[in-house]
């Protein structure tokens, strides 16, 4: 309880201008002479749908969950015990709140894929979908289901991202990939009034067999299935950026080696330079639901604000930055799927500790050239930005908003040196020209930092009573959706140029409307 109070009271005297101790010193930021170092794509911050929420199947357990699942349906990763899943309904993309949400995070991309959508067949009718998939499939999409994601796309601004089933029921004799099932699925979309924007080929093929490829699947399938696969995309859906290979629990991303793991290095030897951008997937670990299978891959609550966690994303982008620079030299990066750990989350996933790690993420990727960034899940399980069932907003709900409130697509060099456990990053204020937003995040749980601003600015500070929370201030104050589901009004605390405290573990953006910055005048 005494721990509570002193954080509300740090935070309140931090947005009122009162100094409290420091333990790190932030060199002065400069806003009006900070350089452009990157540009990111206007719907940089993106995020994830399962395939399976569309359809119905299997997904991760809640923690709250005990004994076996009501249902198992059997469409659950290959090799991976089946009392991790549970049956769940298809999600209702129809839903207004979900919709407005969304739409609040746009432009955006919304990426469905994922393991499942490597085994799902597309009905090309209006009947309802069979008890049982064709042959070859674990799954089915049918249409009403799919023009409930381009309706979704609509509504949302989001961009339709996807990849295409690979499994046994779309290959020919000789166990190569064919069109045959791609055809109706892109043929319904564009019927449909849909478009889709980018698509990998099949989903992780890193891991290849556990997305229910054939058996004995490897570089040399992977390269013979694109050599099919890309002049088909060209021919039928020329429009789409084809991204790839969309490797994963790869470049030190578990700290231990994944079992059969098929590596990105091998794969692009396989293909040569086919990819319109490099595109991979990231998970600094692997929740509790996984730790039987890998006891030494998941990660801590202690560890959540450390160095090692919060920058371990910056050394797996330096491996497929190297690997893109070797293969495909001078093509975008993006990350099309990444959370808090793999296998849906650990439970602290939906609370404000993760939110650390979600925005030093967009910061730093933003600064590396990273164009776009997909989050896994908007909805579904404990890495979701919403609430599963109610789509009430999560901690790192509020962080996205707030994130595509302040922050533009021009990436700037902060030019600070931070203190231990203090990140900052800078861009173009967003919708105002010559404005500067900077995002300081105070990891350390225990001691404030300070910086020194040259000139007035709103302070938007994020905090919790909590650092498990399920719930986040706004400068002090609870962000919680109003009547009707409105949004709450995210509104700064002017403060004056000088010296300004960062309190123990929050997430502070400045928005510098007057910072005269040339870079943000182009």
């Amino acid at each position: 309880m005494q721990k509570r109070l002193m954080r509300k009271i740090s935070v309140a005297l931090m947005v009122a201008g009162v100094a409290v101790p420091l333990s790190a010193q932030v060199s002065a930021l400069n806003p009006a002479m900070m350089k452009k170092i990157a540009t990111v794509d206007e719907r940089y911050q993106s995020y994830n749908i399962e395939m399976l929420e569309v359809t119905g199947g299997d997904f991760w357990k809640p923690y709250s969950s005990i004994g076996p699942s009501k249902l198992d349906s059997g469409n659950h990763p290959v090799g991976m015990d089946p009392n991790m899943y549970e049956y769940r309904a298809p999600l209702d993309l129809s839903s207004a709140r979900l919709r407005k949400l969304a739409a609040a995070l746009g432009p955006a991309y919304v990426r469905v894929s994922g393991t499942w959508a490597n085994s799902t067949y597309f009905q090309d009718s209006d009947a309802p979908a069979p008890k049982t998939p064709p042959a070859g499939f674990k799954g089915t999409l049918t249409r009403s289901e799919w023009k409930g994601v381009i309706d979704f796309s609509k509504a949302a601004n989001a961009k339709i991202v996807t990849s295409f089933a690979t499994s046994g029921g779309t290959r020919d004799a000789a166990g190569v990939w064919t069109p045959k099932e791609a055809d109706k699925f892109v043929a319904f979309t564009k019927a449909a009034g849909g478009e889709i924007a980018a698509a990998e080929y099949m989903n992780e093929p890193t891991i290849a067999a556990m997305g229910g490829a054939p058996a004995g699947y490897d570089a040399s399938s992977y390269g013979k299935d694109v050599a099919v696969f890309h002049p088909w995309l060209r021919q039928h859906s020329p429009h789409t950026v084809f991204l790839g290979p969309g490797g994963a629990a790869e470049g030190g991303q578990l700290d231990v080696p994944f079992p059969n793991l098929l590596p990105s290095e091998k794969l692009m030897v396989s293909t040569g330079p086919v990819y319109d951008v490099f595109s991979y997937h990231y998970y600094g670990g692997i929740s509790e639901r996984c730790s039987k299978m890998m006891p030494s891959g998941g990660t801590t609550v202690a560890d959540a604000l450390s160095e090692n966690w919060l920058e371990k994303t910056n050394k797996v982008e330096v491996f497929y930055a190297q690997m893109r620079d070797k293969f495909e030299p001078g093509k975008p990066l993006w990350v099309t799927e990444t959370g808090e750990t793999a296998c849906g989350g650990d439970p602290w996933a939906k609370t404000y500790l993760d939110s650390f790690r979600y925005l030093n993420q967009l910061g730093t990727l933003a600064q590396k050239g990273v164009k776009v960034v997909m989050h896994n899940t908007l909805d579904a399980s404990d890495y979701a930005l919403l609430d599963e069932h109610t789509y009430e907003p999560r901690p790192n709900y509020w962080a996205a908003l707030l994130w595509r409130k302040m922050m533009g697509t021009t990436v700037l060099d902060p030019g600070v040196s931070p203190g231990p456990n203090v990140y900052v990053y800078a861009q173009c204020l967003r919708g105002v020209k010559g404005g500067v937003a900077v995002l300081a995040i105070n990891a350390d749980k225990n001691s404030p930092a300070t910086m020194s601003l040259p000139k007035a600015a709103e302070r938007y500070t994020l905090s919790a009573t909590e650092l498990q929370s399920a719930h986040v201030e706004l400068n002090g104050v609870e962000l919680r959706l109003g009547e009707g589901d409105a949004l709450p009004a995210l509104r700064g605390a002017t403060v004056a140029a000088g010296e300004v405290t960062l309190a123990p573990a929050t997430i502070t953006f400045f928005g510098i409307s007057g910072a005269e910055n040339a870079a943000c005048r182009e």
